[in-house]
C-alpha cells in the first residue's frame, strides 16, 4: 500500500505546480586539451500552489456527554442463606439500564430461587423529569452469600432502546411472568 501512496503523492505535487522555462541552457564548451569554459544551468519560475490554513464555523453533530452515576454510600440489603452441602460466597448483584428522554428509576423488587436459579425481578419505572436529548443510566443492586447460582434477570417495565438493556430479559407486568418464576420461592422482597 505504502508503495502506491508515494508514487501517487509525486503526481499530486509535479501536476499541482506550473513550471515556467525562464531562460535557456547550454552545456560546458570543451576542448581536446581537456580546458572547458563554465556551463550554465537552465532557470526555472516554478508557481507554486497557494495553500491557506485557517477555521470555519459549522454545524456538526457532536456527541453528548451522558449523566453520570455519582458514588455515594447508601444501605444496601444484604442477602444470606445457606443450601446443605453448598459453599457460599459473598457477590454483587447488580441490575442496570440506560435510559433516555426521560429520568426513571430501577428497583430490585423480588429474588425468587427454584432448584440452582435465581430470579432477580426489579421494576423500571418512568419519571416526570425530561432529559431532553441526554441519556442516563441507572441501576440498583443486593448483597447476596449464597453458593454459586445461575442468576437471570427480569426487568418489569418498558425496555429503553440500547444495547446496554439487551442483557434482560422484559416483561410489561408481573402477570407476564413464567408460571416457573411465579411459581419461585421468594427469598428477598423489596415491600
Amino acid at each position: 500500500m505504502k508503495k502506491l501512496i508515494i508514487p501517487i503523492m509525486a503526481l499530486a505535487i509535479v501536476s499541482s505546480c506550473n513550471i515556467k522555462k525562464e531562460e535557456k541552457g547550454e552545456l560546458p564548451e570543451v576542448d581536446v586539451d581537456v580546458s572547458a569554459d563554465s556551463g550554465e544551468l537552465p532557470e526555472y519560475d516554478v508557481n507554486w500552489a497557494d495553500i491557506d490554513v485557517g477555521t470555519t464555523t459549522k454545524t456538526v453533530k457532536v456527541p453528548k456527554p451522558m449523566i453520570v452515576m455519582e458514588e455515594e454510600e447508601v444501605e444496601v440489603p444484604v442477602i444470606d442463606f445457606d443450601m446443605p452441602g453448598e459453599d457460599k460466597e459473598q457477590r454483587t448483584i447488580m441490575v442496570e439500564a440506560e435510559v433516555s428522554d426521560s429520568e426513571h428509576n430501577l428497583d430490585i423488587q423480588e429474588i425468587r430461587a427454584t432448584e440452582n436459579r435465581l430470579y432477580v425481578i426489579s421494576k423500571l419505572e418512568k419519571l416526570d423529569t425530561d432529559l431532553g436529548e441526554q441519556k442516563m443510566r441507572i441501576q440498583d443492586q443486593v448483597e447476596l452469600n449464597a453458593p454459586d447460582l445461575d442468576i437471570k434477570h427480569i426487568i418489569v417495565g418498558e425496555k429503553a432502546d440500547n444495547i446496554l438493556n439487551n442483557q434482560y430479559k422484559y416483561v410489561n407486568s408481573m402477570n407476564d411472568l413464567d408460571d416457573k418464576i411465579k411459581n419461585a420461592k421468594v427469598i428477598y422482597s423489596d415491600s
